[in-house]
Parts: structure tokens; sequence; C-alpha cells
């Protein structure tokens, strides 16, 4: 299994490798019939890049005979049963890596002197891992979620869990059971304690952090600590505490997408805010050539555009992949560009942008 997509595992995969670096890209399929072309495809895209490596006058017959090795050994490390909406394989000398991803990819095959990412970045931009913290009186759990799914994390001191001293049924029927058990000052110390929890695990790892329980634990969760009160949404809805994991995932779902629908909206509103302050950069070239400036703060991109150009001293202009000068995916340098000097990066549907380029940019100055 590869490692987590982190930014770390992200700016790995963009340095600079030795020609040439080989990425395979192909969508996938979750489910019958859709699938059963899955196979296929990827043989024949392996074989694709095989005859390039072979073909390339660039390619060295040793670091040819290691490329081609390391597919191969790709090849076997791919669990088409159990992927997801896109593969990729990144092969070069020394080297080989397998991932999937939770949208989809086109197919392609390119040659390059660093792998093609893009289509990992647009996964873990569009949804980052977040924490669920499910709340109760009596236990406080921490769930990391993607968009695919959820694990209860056991490695920073959660579950937290509260044994009662001296139950009295009787009380808790006339007072109203949970009501009165988050007046409790025990609950209150209860939930003091996972809010302090919380806030070492989210300053080691920050991430969009959900917070769901029944109406009287959030609010007394807000009252006795700072974390909740930060939460990108509260979800009103008990029993999660004990709940599986297909449980909490639904529920967390729609405030998860909920979140990509405004962020997007945000990003417009602040293109549009740029433009005003002329503070805007639209089309590939103009975007180019702030990005190699550094000068790109907010990088908004369409899903699925791609150009290949080549560079003509003053301009990119449109080529063709393997003519001489072409670089096979400009956005996707863009795109590592924008990384590598800290911009924000938005991935938007396609046709957002069809008044800018379909790729646009908020610049620092």
């Amino acid at each position: 299994m590869p490692p987590s997509l982190t930014p770390a595992v992200l700016a790995e995969l963009r340095r600079p490798r030795p020609y040439p670096a080989v990425s395979i890209l192909m969508p996938t399929h979750r489910r019958e019939p859709d699938n059963a072309q899955d196979p296929i495809r990827l043989r024949n895209l392996v074989a694709e890049a095989k005859e390039r490596l072979q073909a390339d006058p660039e390619v060295s017959r040793a670091d040819r005979i290691d490329v081609v090795a390391q597919l191969d050994r790709a090849l076997t490390e791919v669990d088409l049963v159990h992927c997801q909406d896109g593969l990729a394989i990144f092969a070069a000398p020394g080297e080989h890596q397998v991932w999937t991803f939770d949208r989809p990819a086109p197919a392609r095959v390119v040659l390059s002197d660093t792998f093609l990412t893009r289509n990992l970045v647009s996964a873990h931009a569009a949804q980052p891992p977040a924490w669920v913290l499910a709340v109760a009186a009596d236990r406080v759990v921490l769930w990391g979620a993607d968009r695919e799914r959820a694990v209860e994390d056991e490695d920073h001191g959660f579950p937290l869990e509260r044994v009662f001293d001296n139950p009295d049924p009787e009380r808790m029927e006339r007072t109203g059971g949970t009501p009165s058990t988050f007046r409790e000052e025990g609950t209150r110390t209860f939930l003091r304690q996972a809010d302090t929890e919380l806030g070492k695990v989210l300053a080691a790892d920050p991430r969009p952090l959900y917070v769901v329980g029944e109406a009287p634990a959030l609010a007394l969760l807000d009252a006795v600590g700072t974390i909740a009160q930060k939460a990108t949404a509260q979800i009103p809805h008990g029993g999660l505490a004990g709940a599986d994991v297909e449980t909490v995932h639904r529920v967390v779902t729609p405030a998860v997408r909920a979140r990509a629908d405004q962020e997007i909206a945000d990003t417009l509103a602040r293109l549009d805010k740029a433009r005003g302050r002329h503070e805007f950069a639209a089309g590939l070239d103009e975007v180019w050539q702030a990005a190699g400036g550094g000068r790109v703060g907010l990088l908004a991109v369409e899903e699925n555009y791609r150009r290949t150009v080549r560079d003509d001293g003053e301009h990119l202009v449109d080529a063709e992949a393997g003519e001489p000068g072409a670089r096979e995916d400009i956005v996707d340098e863009v795109i590592e560009r924008g990384l590598d000097t800290h911009a924000e990066i938005v991935f938007v549907p396609d046709d957002t942008l069809a008044d800018s380029g379909r790729i646009a940019a908020v610049l620092r100055y």
C-alpha cells in the first residue's frame, strides 16, 4: 500500500527525476460491467509506454531496461478489484509507485523529467483528510475520514470513556435523563478533557473538523472549550460515538460536500475581487508567466483542462505530443510551480472558468 497522500508526499512526487520519468494514468471503475475493460486498458497503456521508451533516442539502453522492469513490477502491484476512480503508475530509473484516487483521470502516457501529479493533487485538494469527533456524555470518539471512508483513530488518546458513579435511574427518569447528564459537572470535566486532547491532535495534524453529537452535547462542548467553535461544521446527530464506520461516513458526507461547494463559490468570489483590483491573471500564458515569478497566491483550474505546448521564448504555443520541445501537460507544470511557491490550488468543475481561459489566478502583487 502507498503512504497517505499528504503535502509532504506530494512534494516528493513532484521533485525532478532522471529522464525518463514515466506517468501512466487511466480511469478505473468500481463496479461491473464498466470495470471489465480496465485490465485491457491498463495492459495497452503499459505496452504504449514501453514502445515509447524503445523509440525514444534520448533514453539509454540501461535506463530503458530499468524503467521497463519498474513498469512490470508496478503492474503486479495494481489491484483493479479494489481501485477507486483513477489509477496512476509512476516509473523512473530505480523506482516505481502505484496510486489510486477517487477522481477520474484521462488515459495518458507521459515521458518527462517529473511525474504527472495533477490528478493526485486534484484528489487531495478536492477532498482533504478530515477529523470527525463523535461526542456523547460517556464516550468521545475520533475518526479520520476522507471521501471514501472513515477509520476510528486510536493513536491520539481516543476514544475517551467515562464511567458514571452511583447512577440514579429514578432521578434520571424524573429529570429527563440526557439533559440532566449534560448539566453535571462530571460531564463538563469529561468534555473539557476531550477539547484539550483534540486541540493537541489539531496542532500536530491540522485538518477540517466535523463535530457530531446530540444538541446538548454540542452546546456543552462549545461552552467548556474552543475547538468545537472552530469546527468546519457541527452536525446534530446522536449515537455516533458507538456507531459503525458506514453510519459515520453517511452522516458526515453531506457536510463535507457542502464545504466543497462553498469552497468553489468562495474561489470564484475571490477571483472577481482580484479582477477589480487588477491582481488577476487569466488564460494559460498569463498564469504561466505569473507562476514562474512566484506571483500566484490562488490558482483555480478546471478539473480536466490540459494543453500540450512549446515555449517559443515569449509565449506558449500549441504543439503536438512528441514533437521537439513539446511539453505534454503544461497545466500540470503550472500547478507544480504554484505548489512550490505555496500557492493555494483549487480545482473547479469543467466550464466554470470558460470566460477566463479555463485557468485563472489571484496574484500576490
